[in-house]
């Protein structure tokens, strides 16, 4: 997968994605990453990439000219097709099933805006999509776009060390649930045991077992998921189950395990 990004900090674009996962995929050539400043692309001995926005307020907006010069070589870099995307509040939050639909395109510009804002006109001819992280503002879009490279290296075949890590993430496979609980060693520690099923060498009871606190986790943390879930009879009987263990044990609102 290639990925190009249009940031005046591609500095940070390349040293957050040095590390971990994404720098392992890139040592592998299962993505290929790209840095674009437009501030090289601005005509002026300034360079000048922003200016006043028309109707007056605060702040600067970033202009058409250095952005759409910008877009355009890194379009001409490769010859496959690519939906460019800005990273903005406005957009469309970002969930998992969207990861894995950017993670099944062979190419992805991504546009990080500063200041304000990027002038609407070259929003509206050159941006196929608006994607946000949640209902908050950043200074810019520069760790968007690191979480969007993040995200979708990680389901790149051959990213992950085991391919089964990425199919038990939380918000992955049908139901989308969040993850269930995980421990190592030591077994037994000051701050608590591990569960003893974890420890029994019983399969079936451990994929029992992490089914149902997964489901129980979602309940207690994220219950609108179970709300467009499409659980089985016996999800719900093992959520059940779990839920009048907590009430019989604790007593009072469960609490997070």
């Amino acid at each position: 997968m290639r990925i190009d990004v249009v940031t005046l900090f591609p500095e940070f674009i390349a040293q957050s994605a040095a590390l971990g996962v994404v720098g392992r995929a890139q040592e592998r050539g299962l993505l290929a990453l790209h840095g674009w400043n437009p501030r090289d692309y601005a005509e002026g001995n300034y360079r000048r990439v922003d200016d006043r926005p028309f109707g007056g307020g605060p702040g600067m907006v970033m202009l058409i000219e250095p952005l759409r010069a910008c877009l355009q070589a890194a379009r001409a870099a490769d010859a496959t097709p690519a939906p460019v995307i800005y990273l903005s509040p406005q957009g469309r939050p970002l969930d998992q099933a969207r990861v894995r639909e950017l993670a099944a395109l062979p190419r992805l510009i991504l546009l990080c805006g500063r200041y304000e804002g990027v002038d609407e006109r070259l929003l509206a001819a050159e941006v196929d999509e608006e994607i946000s992280l949640g209902d908050y503002v950043l200074s810019g879009g520069e760790l968007g776009a690191a979480v969007i490279v993040d995200a979708v290296t990680r389901l790149q075949d051959g990213a992950l060390n085991d391919a089964e890590s990425a199919a038990q993430d939380s918000f992955e496979g049908p139901d989308r649930l969040l993850d269930c609980p995980h421990y190592s060693q030591p077994a037994s520690h000051a701050l608590g045991e591990v569960p003893e099923i974890l420890r029994s060498g019983n399969h079936a009871a451990i994929a029992r077992w992490r089914r149902q606190q997964s489901l129980l986790r979602t309940w207690q943390r994220r219950p609108d998921l179970l709300d467009e879930a499409r659980l089985s009879k016996s999800d719900r009987k093992l959520l059940d189950e779990a839920r009048q263990a907590l009430a019989d044990g604790g007593g009072g609102e469960p609490r997070g395990l």
